[in-house]
């Protein structure tokens, strides 16, 4: 393992915490990758596991960059659902099991790895680094939004990043249908009640006892105890109805949520990413920017892109935090 030197200072560590994975980096202060793990997210253990296995990831890391966490000069947390970066507490994360009371994640982590250790939202951090290194760079205005286990939006405008009290570009819970669904934060009809990964799990299992479909088989055959992203894109390759059907009902609401953000902030991008932003690829982006531009005003529509940095991006925007 290499010595710490005055140059290694710079580097820091970014830890991206999802639904399903935790995906740590060790980059040089910028976009510049030098090391890299991935850990599944804990199912059981509360916080507490989660933690742990933010450390296993971050040490990975480290180990893959070929140095010591004393070279890092910080580490940085994406952390999904309500977050008090002042005091580094994560307060609810409503996508992971257990995670029900205020949970003090950066002081905890920062015991265990021995550094300095600042929380931001997954989302808007990941957000930052493309708005820095990623699809935003070429744009003043953008509005970044993630569809993954949930659905999380950031907000940049001339040049700046909006978070205003804490919790700007919360897209996933704007309500795209009055009465309905309710969402796993309480409200019901949601963009993420119909979108977020979560949701469309659930009512697929409440299809299948109805309806046939491959989903829950590719799910098996891959070795997964939940459904990925990539088992959703396979199901899709392969025609299935309930899957088709369940992913289209999530592109409306994603039409309704970015194309009234749309009308509201006159932006000049949409920038979408996370899991299964991503993973679905340029067909889906093209059926959400029309569903989008169905419910914007504007003659001139805004410019759709996928998210550059894929899933490096929320543990790159992570090590940003200063």
């Amino acid at each position: 393992m290499a010595l710490v030197s005055e140059t290694t200072t710079r580097m820091k560590g970014g830890l991206d915490l999802g639904g399903t994975k935790v995906q740590a980096v060790v980059t040089d202060g910028a976009d510049v990758v030098l090391g890299q793990a991935r850990r599944e997210t804990p199912r059981r253990g509360g916080p507490e596991a989660v933690m742990l296995v933010l450390a296993d990831a971050m040490r990975a890391a480290l180990d893959d960059a070929g140095v010591e966490a004393m070279g890092l000069a910080g580490i940085g947390i994406g952390a999904p659902g309500a977050i008090d970066a002042d005091s580094g507490t994560v307060l609810h994360v409503p996508n992971i099991d257990g995670w029900d009371d205020p949970y003090p994640l950066g002081p905890a982590l920062a015991e265990e790895l021995g550094r300095p250790v600042r929380i931001g939202n997954d989302v808007n951090v990941a957000v930052e680094a493309e708005r820095r290194f990623g699809a935003g760079r070429d744009f003043e205005s953008f509005l970044g939004v993630f569809w993954g286990t949930g659905v999380g939006g950031g907000i940049v405008i001339d040049g700046r990043h909006l978070v205003g009290r804490g919790s700007a570009g919360e897209i996933g819970h704007v309500c795209s249908k009055p009465g309905g669904r309710r969402c796993n934060c309480g409200l019901d009809g949601c963009v993420e009640a119909y979108a977020g990964r979560g949701a469309l799990e659930e009512r697929a299992r409440e299809l299948a006892r109805e309806r046939k479909t491959v989903l829950f088989e590719l799910m098996e055959k891959r070795g997964r105890d939940r459904l990925t992203s990539g088992v959703w894109l396979r199901a899709l390759q392969a025609r299935d109805r309930v899957a088709e059907e369940l992913i289209q009902r999530a592109v409306q609401a994603l039409g309704v949520g970015i194309g009234s953000a749309v009308t509201l902030l006159d932006v000049e991008a949409v920038v979408i990413g996370g899991g299964l932003g991503e993973r679905l690829g340029p067909e889906w982006l093209a059926r959400i920017e029309a569903a989008g531009n169905e419910h914007t005003f504007f003659r001139t529509p805004p410019t759709y892109r996928l998210a550059e940095l894929g899933d490096l991006g929320g543990a790159i925007g992570a090590s940003l935090l200063e």
